[in-house]
């Protein structure tokens, strides 16, 4: 069973920083696209950024872009989302997915390329 568990969201006020981590078990990740994901209450799910695990290539949505910053640790099947800067507009429920190869650049920011997803945790941004 693969298995996904997203933590560190919580309650930031404008300005600060948030360090999510992915933990990811029954999953090989030679070759795998790991991705985060956002999604507000009414909103569709969306692209936040996505690293592959083989060479280490990261992608950003323009809106995080300079802001955040994906990293992994393939030896504890680890990714992280360390969010700077964070504003009203960040705050979601940010998911982590998995995709067992690099699905290109546009696609890896289409959660419906991405089979397997964990639980969100909560990120709020207070003004």
């Amino acid at each position: 069973d693969v298995q996904l568990q997203a933590s560190g969201g919580g309650l930031v006020q404008a300005g600060g920083s948030l360090r999510l981590s992915c933990a990811v078990s029954g999953f090989a990740f030679d070759g795998a696209a790991i991705g985060w994901f956002r999604q507000v209450p009414g909103k569709e799910r969306e692209g936040v950024s996505c690293i592959t695990s083989h060479l280490g290539h990261t992608y950003y949505a323009e809106s995080v872009a300079g802001r955040f910053t994906i990293s992994s640790d393939n030896a504890k099947n680890m990714v992280f989302l360390q969010m700077n800067s964070l504003k009203p507009e960040d705050t979601a429920v940010y998911y982590c997915a998995v995709a067992d190869w690099f699905p290109g650049v546009v696609s890896s920011m289409n959660p419906a390329t991405y089979p397997y997803w964990g639980r969100g945790t909560q990120v709020t941004v207070s003004s």
